[in-house]
């Protein structure tokens, strides 16, 4: 049974934390091997589940020990159809591994009954992260997305969220295919150093066009994969579209997205500062109330980002 799907806590005022990096911490710190960046694999096996819930339990005691609500993305940002193909997957088994990993989430949601725990059915690009690639136009991108977005919509999910979003067209598609399934939907773009994501578009121009193409339909917006000082040049105060921002889970490291693929080692970054600098934005965007982190973040950063935005 979904429990939030038609009244999203996190629409509130009030905090909501969420994970951290999930593909890094489970690659650097736990040491496992993860192909393509693909969490959704260590579902097919006892110890690669065990692995997960390892991984999302901290989060929850922070959130507890904060008195405030948590979103936990589920382990799916590989796990739609060309992905899948590429590990072997049928589409029958993709969409048993996204019906588990929402099933692994409701079970730490049970397991926590005292606290707001909201499940996110995870989408990722279809094409790289960092790099855009071929744009897809909003009927390419709602057709293909469609298919993991229809299976979230069977399951206990109470949201879709699509993280890294590199263009708009792509972020018109989910939106659509979410609204189709009766499915709230929350938007993640990622930018360059710059502010821009990699498209070259401003992030402001790209919310307002995502809204005016599908009616506002995203519940919110939020930013991932960028550092918050990769958001200084783009945030303007009292500009309209900062209101549409109410997440934010950021990179431990300054780096741009072509030195963080380049590089060999984890930088976790200054966790401390990375907390001051949410704490900061939040002067800048009026409603950023969903905190969290991406990559070479871990639960320390949550802690930390916690620590500085709840003082």
């Amino acid at each position: 049974m979904t429990v939030f799907r038609q009244a999203l806590p996190q629409l509130s005022e009030r905090i909501f934390l969420t994970d951290g990096g999930i593909e890094t911490t489970l690659i650097y710190h736990e040491g496992l091997e993860l192909p393509d960046f693909a969490a959704f694999v260590l579902l097919d096996d006892a110890d690669g589940r065990a692995a997960l819930q390892r991984y999302y339990e901290p989060y929850v005691a922070i959130a507890r020990d904060a008195g405030v609500g948590v979103v936990l993305e589920t382990a799916t940002w590989r796990a739609s159809r060309d992905w899948g193909e590429r590990l072997g997957y049928s589409r029958a088994a993709l969409a048993g591994a996204n019906r588990a990993a929402v099933g692994l989430l409701v079970d730490v949601r049970d397991a926590h009954p005292d606290r707001a725990v909201v499940v996110s059915g995870c989408l990722g690009p279809r094409g790289d992260g960092y790099q855009p690639g071929s744009l897809l136009s909003p009927a390419e991108a709602e057709d293909y997305h469609a298919e993991q977005v229809a299976t979230f919509a069977e399951t206990d999910a109470d949201l879709v969220t699509a993280i890294t979003m590199t263009h708009v067209g792509e972020a018109v598609g989910i939106a659509r295919a979410a609204q189709a399934h009766g499915l709230p939907s929350v938007i993640s773009f990622t930018v360059e150093t710059d502010g821009r994501l990699p498209s070259g578009q401003p992030l402001g121009a790209a919310i307002d066009a995502v809204d005016t193409e599908t009616g506002g339909a995203p519940a919110y917006y939020m930013v991932n994969c960028a550092h918050p000082t990769h958001l200084d040049a783009t945030l303007l105060d009292g500009e309209p579209w900062t209101a549409r921002v109410r997440g934010l889970r950021a990179n431990a490291s300054t780096a741009s997205h072509a030195e963080l693929d380049a590089a060999e080692d984890l930088d976790i970054g200054d966790i401390e500062d990375l907390g001051a600098r949410y704490a900061r934005l939040r002067d800048k965007l009026p409603r950023l109330t969903v905190l969290g982190g991406c990559c070479g973040t871990d639960a320390r950063h949550i802690d930390a980002i916690r620590r500085a935005c709840l003082a």
